[in-house]
């Protein structure tokens, strides 16, 4: 079993997740050593998905091999190319050394619908495995609910900087978000669920369809505040919206907009893959993912950074 961005927040879950079931793991990112110090448990390679030579090593031997890779947070210019490569040149590596399985954590989003540039190439990246590569499982989900969540951060940190606020129209688009102990228990079966030998896309997410004002406005419920008054006015640009989420949140300009950018679209689930191949995993509804977010931060004392780069490691 291989985990790529295993240094990440949601590839880190998984790992634990895979420790606690006693189920071995190769652990891959660019300092190894690192990975090595926080799973000892685990075997720890390098591995670079711009540096050709490190895919062979790290994808030798392994039967699946989760992809949780992406390069937003090296930057607004470019990412999407930077994904494309990266996605080829593993998907290849993992097709010459025999990886039977690859499972991607990708995106919702209905393809005509104008995605925007983060999503059009969380689907590009997906497609890129599945032409170049062994059989894909592609989860696609939407915000991911959870104290280490770039998505999830930023919403909580508006509720809490903000009594009020000015939005874009952005505020009402429908969403479904899921919370991080779901994504991460359809990610650990989707090694072994039946009926995707030859690939699938599995549309994720939890019980509650809701807007980003819905959100919002719950989030305040669950830390005890007021609710914050928000007035959405069409003149506000991503840019603008990006720069001022930027200032007001903890995440970086250059993550901020391409998620924001994604707020035009809607991402609910679609379809009845997940239920039907995935029947022991229950989604919880927001409230509850937003409840054990705020534990988990408490926990650790601090909001947990969010590495979505394109470096794993």
């Amino acid at each position: 079993m291989l985990v790529t961005g295993a240094s990440g927040y949601i590839g880190g879950r998984l790992v634990r997740r895979f420790a606690d079931l006693g189920v071995p793991v190769r652990v891959a990112g660019r300092r190894p050593e690192l990975l090595r110090k926080r799973w000892p448990e685990a075997e720890a390679v390098d591995m670079d998905v711009f540096r050709p030579e490190t895919l062979e090593p790290a994808t030798e031997g392994a039967r699946v091999a989760y992809y949780l890779v992406h390069s937003m947070a090296e930057g607004e210019t470019g990412f999407e190319e930077r994904d494309r490569v990266a996605a080829r040149a593993f998907a290849e590596a993992a097709r010459r050394n025999g990886v039977e399985r690859v499972v991607y954590l990708g995106g919702l989003g209905v393809e005509d619908d104008r995605l925007s540039p983060h999503l059009a190439s969380r689907h590009e990246t997906g497609r890129v495995l599945a032409e170049r590569g062994p059989a894909v499982v592609e989860l696609r989900a939407g915000m991911v609910i959870g104290a280490g969540s770039a998505s999830f951060r930023m919403l909580m940190d508006l509720v809490k900087r903000l009594p009020a606020m000015v939005t874009p129209r952005w505020v009402e688009t429908r969403s479904q978000p899921i919370a991080i102990d779901d994504v991460v228990a359809y990610l650990e079966r989707a090694r072994d669920v039946p009926g995707t030998g030859s690939g699938a896309i599995v549309e994720i997410g939890g019980s509650d369809v809701l807007s980003y004002r819905e959100m919002m406005q719950r989030v305040a419920v669950a830390l005890g505040r007021r609710r914050p008054l928000i007035v959405s006015v069409p003149v506000l640009t991503p840019r603008l919206s990006s720069l001022w989420c930027g200032l007001v949140t903890s995440v970086p300009i250059s993550i901020a907009r391409p998620l924001i950018e994604g707020l035009r679209n809607e991402t609910i689930v679609r379809d009845d893959a997940a239920a039907r191949l995935f029947p022991d995993v229950v989604p919880i509804g927001f409230d509850e993912a937003v409840t054990r977010a705020v534990r988990e931060e408490s926990t650790d004392g601090r909001l947990r950074p969010s590495r979505a780069r394109g470096r794993p490691g």
